[in-house]
């Protein structure tokens, strides 16, 4: 253990970092953290970050921002604790995502309460898995954790991190699953006995991730060995919401839930769906008033990236800027509220903070979802020519006439449509998420396109979404996806997206069990949850719904043979049909927001 020293700037407290200090948990494994804290005598309130990311690269340059943010907290007043996961680079144990930080949570909370420069208060921060570490030791309820500010972060490791709509996020699991397989290396080599080859072919999948996202079967893509990524089996392994999920679900667990948080998010974010889910869950079902006592903060982000008004290819002004809105400002009021019990009005404010996009402006509510959103559906119309962005696809109001025409597209796995932005994580080098123009997309005959005329006037959108979609398939199993974009009239002429979401036909009953294999040319109803969004859709601009069957490589490619698509190494095509008659009234239900 290392100790270093800083003086005070002013009013502000001079500091001391202590690196590699020993945390042992119930088991006896033994985790490090470093500490950097007031200097002297005194009881602090501890802030506490649990990361898989290395600790170390803070304090070492590989990221100055985050360093920044704990020299500020610490010379407020803070003690900032900022520990390896168990089984990531200095750590001892095993790694495996998620389980262990229910106890390992719990364990280093009243670890950090009971040191002598404690005053046995603990709050947790962080974003994306800091998120998670945050939320799994919460439902452990350690009796010294007072408050969360988790960002980015899902409600979950089943949807919205794995799997959505039961396909599996192929991008997400092989581009983050290799990640932290690589970052973590030399702990595996440590403690494994495991070849050079293995760990060739690991390094050679990421550096040519397009080419390892089209493996087939994905299970045996290469680098991604159970020796070395045991856990990769074990997503694929689990696709439907079993035991093994429920054990680490916060979404099942809200009511257990003790202590208040702020959450933040993104409307580009991958967990964007998960970050609204903890805030609403948590406020209507928390065990405690505290809890109920909850924050919420959307802004117009994706995932990864630098915060700011430019989210993909569009520009949502400079006040969709992190800046404008000061996060580090929020956390510190938000500890100083629950931690040092100073009265600064933050408990006074609306709970809710939402970027109307389009609008490019915050607004604050009292609720979400929004109590006064109208479910307004609109029914997918067309002669039977829908193909593309210049077929007859259109989205009204009126519901669907009794003689339309079915559209019809064929989905062929080994031509899939590529993703082309949208709530992603974590290939920033080919597949960045955000808002990007899609009209290469809808140049494809297997993209339908459903589109309202001009609006006669700005027409916002902000809540959660669902497409209902009555549709046939040759196939004994396949995929449906959906997305809602912004269409801009002239001079503009873009299209950009929203939000997007898939069902794979096997789970349309839900996710709990496969459902028996679809009798070829069979209608069936599909509910495709699309997440929410917030977006003003202005006069003369139009909504636009896309209906396809595969987003690769944000979703795995279903082989349309029947077999799990994880095992599947064979790739067929198939016919399919969208139905839109009075008998099977597809259509996109969105949240209107009366705007007088």
């Amino acid at each position: 253990m290392t100790t270093q020293r800083y003086p005070s700037m002013g009013k502000t407290h001079a500091i001391k970092v202590e690196t590699s200090v020993p945390t042992k948990m119930r088991d006896g494994v033994t985790l490090y953290a470093d500490i950097i804290r007031p200097e002297g005598s005194g009881k602090y309130p501890v802030l506490l970050q649990r990361t898989p990311y290395d600790r170390a690269g803070s304090l070492v340059g590989r990221s100055s921002a985050l360093m920044g943010d704990m020299i500020n907290m610490a010379t407020h007043g803070y003690a900032v604790v900022i520990q390896d996961c168990r089984g990531r680079f200095e750590s001892e144990g095993d790694w495996r995502p998620f389980f262990s930080e229910v106890d390992d949570g719990y364990d280093t909370v009243e670890w950090c309460a009971a040191q002598p420069w404690s005053t046995g208060k603990v709050g947790m921060y962080g974003g994306s898995y800091l998120g998670a570490t945050q939320w799994l030791a919460a439902i452990a309820k350690p009796p010294s954790l007072v408050a969360l500010f988790p960002s980015i972060t899902s409600d979950g490791y089943y949807d919205n991190w794995t799997y959505q709509g039961g396909a599996l996020g192929w991008l997400m699991a092989l581009s983050w699953g290799g990640l932290i397989a690589a970052q973590n290396l030399e702990h595996t080599l440590r403690n494994k006995e495991i070849p050079q080859a293995m760990v060739s072919k690991l390094v050679q999948a990421l550096e040519q991730l397009q080419k390892s996202y089209s493996s087939t079967p994905p299970k045996d893509v290469p680098g991604m060995s159970r020796e070395i990524a045991p856990y990769f089996h074990e997503w694929l392994e689990h696709p439907t919401y079993d035991d093994y999920w429920k054990k680490i679900s916060i979404v099942d667990r809200h009511n257990q839930i003790t202590v208040p948080a702020y959450n933040v998010g993104g409307w580009f974010d991958i967990f964007a769906r998960g970050t609204l889910s903890n805030f609403s869950g948590v406020r209507a079902k928390g065990a405690t008033p505290k809890a109920r006592q909850g924050r919420l903060l959307m802004g117009p982000w994706a995932h990864t990236g630098q915060l700011s008004g430019l989210t993909g290819d569009y520009y949502f002004g400079s006040a969709g800027a992190a800046a404008t809105v000061d996060l580090l400002g929020q956390q510190m009021r938000w500890f100083d509220y629950w931690l040092k019990g100073e009265q600064n009005g933050i408990d006074k404010e609306p709970p809710v903070k939402i970027f109307i996009m389009g609008e490019n402006v915050w607004r604050t509510e009292n609720e979400w979802p929004l109590a006064r959103a109208q479910e307004t559906k609109f029914f997918l119309h067309s002669s039977g020519r829908a193909n593309t962005l210049n077929g007859d696809g259109m989205l009204s109001r009126d519901a669907n006439g009794a003689s339309e025409s079915p559209d019809a597209f064929l989905y062929d796995p080994r031509n899939p449509v590529p993703t082309k932005g949208g709530e992603l994580c974590c290939d920033l080098l080919f597949f960045p998420g955000g808002s990007y123009d899609q009209r290469a997309i809808e140049a494809r005959p297997d993209v339908l396109c459903y589109t309202t005329p001009p609006l006669a006037e700005d027409t916002e959108v902000t809540g959660p979404m669902t497409v209902t979609l009555y549709a046939a398939t040759s196939a004994p199993d396949t995929d449906f996806t959906a997305k809602l974009v912004d269409v801009c009239p002239a001079p503009d002429h873009c299209v950009h997206s929203l939000v997007d979401g898939i069902i794979r036909a096997r789970y349309r009953n839900g996710t709990g069990r496969a459902a028996p294999p679809l009798k070829s040319g069979q209608v069936e109803k599909y509910v495709i949850e699309l997440g929410a969004t917030s977006n003003l859709f202005k006069k003369g601009h139009s909504i636009r719904v896309e209906i396809s069957s595969s987003n690769f490589p944000r979703f795995d490619r279903n082989p349309n043979t029947g077999e799990e698509p994880w095992k599947a190494a064979e790739l067929r095509t198939a016919t399919q049909m969208v139905f839109h008659t009075a008998e099977h009234p597809s259509h996109i239900t969105l949240p209107i927001i009366p705007r007088k």
